[in-house]
């Protein structure tokens, strides 16, 4: 579950999408007005739903105040119409714009679709950050595109590498010998499926040759092949 701030001055609002919210299983925080809500941003909510037409600071001044160090999705509430406001909230790193009034259940329906895109954006940036994957004794480092078992080295040519760097990042995924042989080789490869077979086959015996107890690719009959978790 998430942490939303909610930035409004129209109380009875901001109560109704606090109670709608905590059913939800979601953590609240308010602020009244936009001075308020730059402090409460600076605790790093999950998602603020902000209002354009507030005392002290508007809304486009908290999102401007607040863009830099806080990086969480933005989601402006607004009576404002005009194709220019919504320009405005765009550029100033609002990632999404709702009318007032609006229907209770989109709104829902888009702070939920704004979580799961921060969190896939978040999982990707994690994944991308992981240099390095390791599988018991086996060491997959993605950088220097190598593999290493129990600190041994162990020499592959390109492709077996890619298709290697296939499997493992996709542990126990099942991936069919045409799957394996388009995404290493590409559509336009001259070869087929049987090329697939034959790089398995010498994947298999250089790993064996330094760990014959572990199976790290499996055969899934009449299917394809698929990288062992363990």
């Amino acid at each position: 579950m998430a942490c939303i701030l909610i930035i409004d001055d129209e109380e009875d609002l901001v109560s109704l999408l606090r109670e709608e919210l905590e059913a939800r299983g979601h953590t609240v925080l308010t602020a009244s007005d936009g001075e308020a809500g730059v402090r409460q941003a600076r605790k790093q909510p999950d998602l603020i739903i902000l209002d354009i037409m507030m005392p002290n600071l508007n809304g486009y001044e908290v999102c401007r105040a607040i863009r830099d160090e806080v990086m969480c999705p933005i989601i402006f509430l607004s009576a404002k119409q005009s194709e220019m406001d919504r320009i405005t909230a765009f550029n100033l790193g609002g990632d999404d714009y709702v009318l007032k009034p609006f229907g209770l259940r989109e709104l829902m329906a888009r702070i939920e679709a704004n979580l799961r895109r921060e969190r896939r954006a978040q999982y990707l940036n994690a994944e991308r950050k992981r240099s390095k994957l390791y599988f018991g004794d086996l060491g997959l480092d993605l950088k220097e595109r190598t593999l290493s078992i129990g600190g041994k080295p162990v020499p592959l040519t390109r492709r077996e590498y890619d298709l290697v760097e296939l499997l493992a990042t996709h542990s126990g995924q099942v991936f069919s010998r045409e799957q394996i042989y388009e995404k290493v080789w590409g559509f336009d490869a001259e070869g087929d499926s049987s090329t697939v077979v034959e790089h398995v086959k010498k994947i298999r015996a250089k790993l064996a040759a330094v760990d014959p107890d572990t199976e790290y690719i499996a055969t899934v009959w009449g299917i394809g092949y698929k990288w062992n978790k363990r």
